[in-house]
Order: C-alpha cells, then structure tokens, then sequence
C-alpha cells in the first residue's frame, strides 16, 4: 500500500493541474456574473465533499457505537478534520463570489446560516476529540457526529424550503448550466476528491500510529517497577 500513494499523488497533482485549466481557462465565462463565476468551480466541489466526509463520518461514528471499533473511530476523526477544511473553503469562497454579484459578503439567510451552523457543530466535535480526556470521550463525539449529519440534509434542502438569498442549483431544478461548464465542475470536484481521499489516508495512517505508540508508553508505564506505588 506504501507503494501506491506516491503514483496516487502524482495523479491527483496532474489531476489538480488539468482541473485548474478547466476551471480558469476551458470553461466559458459566464455572461452576467463574469470571471468571478469560476469560484463556482471550487465553491460547490469543496461544500459536496465536506458533506460526502460527513455522511462517512456518521456512518463510521454510528458503527463505533455499535461495535467499539477503534478503526471506526480513527475514520470519524480523519473525515471530521478533512470534512471541517472543505466545508471551510465553501463558506470563505463564498462571500468572496457574493460580494461582486449580490453586493454583500453575507446575509443571514437560511442556506448560509444553517452551513455555518453546520461548521460549527463539526468544530465543537473536532475540539472535544482534542482537549477532552475523557474515557468517553469517543462515545461523546460520536453522538454529536450524529447530530451533525442530520444537519446536513437540512442545509442541503433549504432553498428549497425557505425563500433564500442563495440561488437554485442549476442541476436538478428545471435550471440550465452551459456542458463545458459541467464538464470543467465535474474534473474539480473529481481532482478535489482524490486530493481529500489522500490526505485522510495520511491522517488515518498518522492517527493510528500515533495511537499505537501511546498504547506502547502506556503499557511500558504499568510493567515499570520505578512507576509503581508504594
């Protein structure tokens, strides 16, 4: 498997390249909004895998309490922390696309506050995982993992529910979207998802390490005679 990941990087770099020709380049501009469109290239790739690693983190959260996998639980970390980054790109490109079209960087509408909320309830996850020390600690995230993907849904359906700010996807909503523009979509958030998938190996090979060494001082601590109790 160590053998794979440096032929997966350099795919997904090439891969990264071609998506970045396509979304400033290939792709046609856009007639009303102009160049600042192509945000839309990684504005709406970063907030599908924010929620794709969301789904995979109630998923491997729901699992651990069931079955007290710690693998589970190393997954829900990792896709929490990657999910947390990418969903943090889609709230940053955001205001930077809405400024120049909308003529405000934000408004309290309910797309961009249930996202917001959204993010917040994956950063109070991912600081309980780090500064508590709790044994439950892990059962504890893994609930709050669960709250935060019924969440998910809610942002995702909301313009459709709630009179919004934000406009209606252009896919599925008797919208129109030019194909050189859905092609240019596709290749970024296909190079994006390669790219999150490599980084979670790493993470997941690094926290697992990183578990097994604490395990190993753990133990080394209890079979030591200068550690024991007099």
């Amino acid at each position: 498997m160590k053998r794979i990941f440096p032929i997966l990087g350099v795919l997904t770099a090439i891969l990264l390249i071609y998506a970045l020709y396509q979304a400033l380049v290939a792709a046609p501009t856009e007639r009303t909004m102009g160049d600042v469109q192509r945000i839309f290239y990684y504005h709406v790739p970063s907030a599908i895998i924010g929620f794709m690693l969301f789904f995979i983190n109630f998923g491997a959260s729901v699992y651990y309490l069931i079955k007290r996998n710690p693998a589970a639980d190393i997954v829900a970390l990792v896709t929490a922390e990657v999910g947390v980054v990418f969903l943090t790109v889609n709230l940053v490109t955001g205001p930077i696309w809405a400024r120049p079209v909308w003529g405000i960087w934000w408004t309290w509408d309910m797309r961009l506050t249930s996202t917001l909320v959204l993010w917040l309830i994956y950063v109070s996850y991912l600081f309980l995982r780090r500064f508590s020390s709790s044994g439950e600690t892990p059962l504890l995230a893994a609930a709050l993992a669960v709250l935060g993907a019924l969440t998910v849904p809610f942002v995702y359906f909301s313009i459709w529910f709630f009179r919004t700010q934000h406009p209606q996807p252009v896919m599925g909503s008797g919208g129109s979207i030019d194909p050189r523009m859905l092609h240019a979509l596709f290749i970024n958030w296909l190079a994006f998802s390669c790219f999150a998938f490599l980084v979670c190996w790493s993470r997941y090979r690094l926290e697992k390490l990183q578990r097994e060494v604490d395990h190993a001082h753990a133990l080394e601590s209890l079979m030591d005679p200068r550690g024991s109790t007099r």
